[in-house]
């Protein structure tokens, strides 16, 4: 498989489109805004006029999106992936959406004559640019083992954790679980800053136990500079709490500490911070106590 078409050049595809360039593979991309479309034009890959023009040749066509009805914006249609791509072509849905629109959708690329794999990734921007991202890949065992190559050139751990949806309620988890860490984190420093702790000292320590995690590797520092740029905006983990709620609920299950961290990411979405970064759930800790 050479020809992938990337559809979705934003914080996560642009960078992930890059990489497919510099793995050999000949990358058409198409974005709604075109400034995107140029910036892999400059990397060496193909700026496409349209979805139809992106996927023609496409032996994989990958999407990343924003949310469930953005998916089924780009694949749906006579101008949809799935009306113009040709048959036995890899469908990679890379966005992060609910569990059973992925199946649904599934269901409807296999009866387009496409192959389709749920493939959320984790990682944020840094690790999208790094191409070490976590892939969780929900689809048959042979789909997963012909997309190898392609998703071996934007990640790095690289699961198949089982049939079509099994992808998105994987990373639906994943986002349960950085979110509440996120809170800590934010929770931990406002309380380090609040006893004039040597605040880089005490995250380094933390960072070599058991506290340390990636999520205070990446966000502990942005926390102690007010760095709030998006690497992951607080708008879309919102929108993946949301996911994970609903999913918890239809599926009987108790997820107290995710629901509260919702609320809290909900109220700041709410209050035009939605394009922050998620660790800009910093903000809200301090203003909780007072403290800026």
């Amino acid at each position: 498989m050479k020809n992938i078409a990337v559809i979705g050049l934003g914080i996560m595809g642009l960078p992930m489109a890059v990489n497919l360039v510099n793995a050999g593979f000949m990358v058409a991309g198409f974005n709604r805004s075109q400034a995107a479309t140029d910036k892999l034009a400059a990397a060496g890959g193909r700026g496409a006029t349209s979805i139809a023009d992106a996927v023609k040749d496409a032996d994989a066509v990958i999407t990343m999106v924003p949310d469930s009805p953005d998916v089924e914006a780009v694949v749906s249609g006579n101008d949809g992936v799935f009306a113009n791509a040709c048959k036995g072509t890899l469908w990679i849905d890379a966005s992060s959406i609910r569990p059973d629109v992925a199946k649904r959708l599934s269901d409807d690329a296999t009866a387009a004559g496409l192959r389709p794999l749920d493939a959320p990734v984790s990682g944020g921007e840094q690790g999208a640019i790094d191409a070490v991202l976590s892939i969780m890949v929900g689809g048959t065992a042979g789909d997963f083992a012909d997309a190898a190559d392609i998703l071996g050139a934007v990640g790095k751990t690289i699961v198949h954790v089982g049939p079509s949806g099994s992808g998105q309620t994987v990373k639906a988890a994943n986002q349960l679980i950085v979110a509440v860490n996120i809170e800590a984190l934010a929770e931990a420093i406002v309380f380090l800053e609040a006893y004039g702790v040597d605040t880089d000292a005490a995250l380094k320590v933390l960072g070599g136990g058991l506290a340390g995690s990636k999520v205070l590797e990446q966000k502990g520092q942005k926390m102690l500079d007010r760095n709030f740029d998006p690497g992951f905006r607080l708008a879309l983990h919102n929108k993946d709490l949301g996911i994970v709620t609903a999913a918890a609920r239809e599926a009987g299950v108790a997820v107290p500490l995710g629901a509260a961290v919702a609320q809290l990411v909900g109220s700041l979405v709410a209050q035009g911070d939605g394009g922050l970064d998620h660790s800009g759930l910093f903000k809200q800790a301090a203003a909780l106590s007072g403290r800026k």
